[in-house]
């Protein structure tokens, strides 16, 4: 069975339909038929709650962590297997934090990383990458 972990970014991109939504509504749909596991790291939930709570309010990050513990992602906290695969992955690569723990769980998981953030890129000889279009950057000229 397919596996895959899902990147704060594919969060966003499902809950705000972003350019890319069609591909995480079937790996949704995919999950529901059981064709495919779908895993976050407890860090991308975290990630999902303070971003939301900073931009858009208490009731609507609670709210999205709310759904998304309705859809069929197992969230999956960091464990001390996690611990060296992880802290291997940040000692070696110039990742944030957050990016290195869902990395980690992709690598630990044998999973393809669901993406939006060029920054994993440096990472693509562990991980299988599978990106949804990037955001543009607005130029200030």
């Amino acid at each position: 069975m397919k596996r895959r972990v899902l990147d704060t970014s594919a969060l966003f991109t499902l809950i705000e339909n972003e350019p890319g939504v069609d591909d995480i509504e079937h790996f949704i749909h995919e999950a529901l038929d059981e064709r495919t596991r779908l895993f976050i790291s407890v860090v991308a939930e975290i990630e999902l709650y303070y971003i939301s709570l900073q931009e858009q309010g208490e009731n609507v990050a609670q709210e999205r962590v709310e759904l998304l513990r309705d859809l069929p992602i197992e969230i999956v906290e960091v464990t001390e297997d996690l611990v060296q695969t992880i802290g291997g992955i940040k000692a070696r690569y110039a990742m944030s934090f957050a990016d290195c723990c869902i990395a980690g769980l992709a690598e630990s998981l044998d999973a393809e990383l669901v993406h939006k953030d060029p920054e994993y890129e440096q990472v693509s000889e562990r991980i299988v990458l599978k990106s949804l279009p990037y955001k543009s950057t607005k130029n200030n000229t």
